[in-house]
Order: structure tokens, then sequence, then C-alpha cells
């Protein structure tokens, strides 16, 4: 790989070069590296996975770039050498974390963080044969971080079942055992 400065020839030029060499530009910088040849070995279970979550996420970025209100978002979060289309991509391999669930009187709150947005968190209560008694969204507080669903019924030996989604549709899901 070459770093080229102060170059009239290379300053407009990018792609391949001859079958050889590519030419690009990162961060300002126009680069020169060998071209790489296609892989000789046939992919592990590992890499076609990979390249299927790869597709999913593009296909991703490629939607919501188109919504000008989510484009500023990612957008306002890419750094230096990023856009809201590499944001998006990055948004689309994470899934929401949950932290912590507590369970106050009749109030349920989850502590749910995304490097980017969670968008949503659904509480289920179950008694203890899996029936569903009832289901709703928790509300966001000020802070950003907790979610708050007020439950009506509390089975004994029941279940509550919270599943915290992100932007592009990530599900985490966990289970707290009601004693």
């Amino acid at each position: 790989m070459a770093l080229v400065k102060d170059s009239i020839l290379l300053d407009k030029v990018r792609g391949v070069l001859g079958n050889e060499f590519v030419i690009y530009e990162r961060n300002g910088q126009i680069i020169i590296a060998k071209k790489r040849g296609p892989s000789k070995g046939k992919p592990t279970t590992k890499q076609l996975e990979a390249r299927y979550k790869m597709k999913v996420a593009v296909a991703y970025a490629k939607a919501v770039i188109m919504d000008p209100g989510i484009k500023a978002y990612y957008k306002s979060l890419a750094g230096p050498g990023q856009n809201a289309f590499n944001m998006a991509v990055r948004d689309a391999y994470q899934s929401p974390e949950i932290q912590d669930i507590q369970f106050e009187a009749e109030t349920v709150v989850v502590t749910a963080k995304n490097e980017f947005r969670v968008a949503e968190v659904n509480v289920r209560v179950e008694d203890a044969r899996g029936v569903i008694l009832e289901r709703g969204k928790a509300v966001l507080s000020r802070n950003g971080v907790h979610w708050s669903y007020k439950v009506s019924t509390v089975p004994p030996g029941g279940k509550l079942v919270i599943v915290a989604v992100d932007l592009p549709g990530n599900e985490t899901v966990r289970e707290l055992k009601i004693e």
C-alpha cells in the first residue's frame, strides 16, 4: 500500500489500474494498493452467515437512507471518513442489550441500551403454563435508558418476557421468573 501526496497525475484517478492496482481515497488521502484476487477456498458456514448478514444490513441501509430524518440521524453519529450509510449498516449488525430488569410493586423497569437507539421495549406476562395474560409496550423514561411498564396481573410461578427492538428490527429477548 502506498500513500500518494501532491500528484497531479493521480489526483482525479480512482478504481482498478491494469487489473493489478487499486486506487482509492480514504480520509482525504489517495491510496494505491495491490488488487486482491478472489478467494480460492470454499466459503465456511460462518463466512456464508457473515455474507448474508451483510446483505441484509446493506438492504436496510439503502432503504432507510431514503428517509431524510433517519439519514440525518445516522449522519449526526458519523465520524471522520464515515457517512450515514456506514452508520446504518453498523446499526443493522448490532442487537440492543437488555442490561437489567427490575420488578418494583406493579411496575417493570427495563434498562435497555444500544450504540444507536432502542426503538421499543415490549413486555409480555405469562402464567406458569405459558399462557399470555397481558402484553404491551413499555414507555421510555426521560433518561433515555429506562423503560417502564405497569403490570395489571402478577401470576405466581409465571414469567415476564421482555423484548427490546432497535431501529433495524434486531430483537433481544430476556425472561424473568415471577416468584
